[in-house]
């Protein structure tokens, strides 16, 4: 008897991958489609890869004092008459290299300006899915502690965080906690946004027959607030978060730019534009116009993607 030939077992058709389902989404449908999206997103993730790569790629390490030499100060951009290799923008007075300064400062810009977003967001969604879902007194205690917020200027109010959380700590901690006091700063003046958004879609969302089942079933409140309502009003507060990001980049280049935010040895954008603004008229330009160019990038890539998600996301105008 002949050998029956064994056929090769039939293969399931393979699935798409995420990224493949993804552009295949209206979602991806909108972001391929739309130049201003994926090219603000391409600039964005380069600015926000060789600030990550910044250890790897920086001719120096500006926050290592042996790397610095104050021979080498205020050298011009290697494009004009002075300049030299390997110091492609220049440098400063002390002798730091502005592109080593820039990534190194972008680092520093990114990583505020993300955890602030982060904590301001935990914060108010918790104190929006409070108020909207108990409502009443705790409610009205909650909106009135954000509308009290919201009546004191935001750099102003931010200015007054930073002094008191640097006020408490000890003198030997101010400057390595700098960083952490312009996160709370920041977060304590930006939450009253999704405060409000998500006390609004809680309001709503209360209301509907899967949460009233769930309430008479005994369902803990913070499990149907965390399990149920919360992934119901994520969408907006993920817009907004996006677009937070930009100010909140903005804000801590202002605080540092006015002395109350991150020190000289461990310098932010906002810090560089400071000591660059110093010797904007005496002939070094390139102090202050670089860093300043690179947080104007940051600014605008982030505005932008979050103008294409806020509309993308939003089904009246698909």
């Amino acid at each position: 008897m002949l050998a029956e030939k064994i056929r090769p077992a039939e293969t399931a058709p393979r699935q798409p991958g995420r990224l493949r389902r993804f552009l295949d989404s209206d979602i991806g449908w909108s972001f391929r489609t739309t130049p201003a999206a994926w090219l603000s997103a391409l600039v964005l993730a380069l600015l926000v890869l060789t600030a990550i790569l910044a250890p790897l790629i920086a001719p120096q390490n500006p926050y290592d004092l042996s790397q610095i030499f104050i021979d080498k100060a205020e050298i011009p951009p290697i494009w004009q008459d002075g300049g030299e290799w390997p110091f492609l923008l220049g440098t400063d007075p002390q002798g730091r290299d502005v592109l080593s300064a820039i990534l190194y400062g972008s680092r520093v810009s990114l990583i505020i300006g993300f955890a602030a977003v982060i904590v301001s967001m935990l914060v108010g969604v918790s104190i929006g899915l409070a108020a909207g879902f108990y409502g009443g007194r705790i409610d009205n205690l909650l909106m009135r502690l954000g509308d009290t917020v919201l009546s004191i200027p935001t750099l102003l109010m931010a200015i007054l965080v930073s002094a008191i959380f640097r006020e408490m700590l000890p003198p030997s901690l101010r400057e390595p906690f700098a960083a952490v006091v312009l996160v709370l700063s920041i977060a304590l003046t930006s939450w009253v946004q999704y405060a409000r958004t998500v006390r609004a879609l809680t309001m709503v969302e209360r209301r509907k027959e899967y949460v009233l089942a769930a309430r008479i079933i005994r369902v803990p409140a913070s499990r149907i607030m965390a399990r149920h309502i919360l992934p119901n009003t994520m969408t907006p507060v993920l817009v907004a978060a996006t677009l937070n990001l930009g100010l909140a980049i903005l804000s801590e280049a202002t605080l540092s730019f006015l002395g109350v935010g991150m020190p000289i040895t461990q310098p932010s954008l906002g810090t560089l534009i400071r000591i660059g603004n110093q010797y904007l008229f005496s002939g070094s330009w390139w102090l202050v116009v670089f860093p300043s160019l690179q947080l104007g990038l940051i600014v605008l890539s982030v505005n932008l993607l979050g103008d294409w998600l806020r509309d993308a996301l939003n089904p009246k105008l698909r």
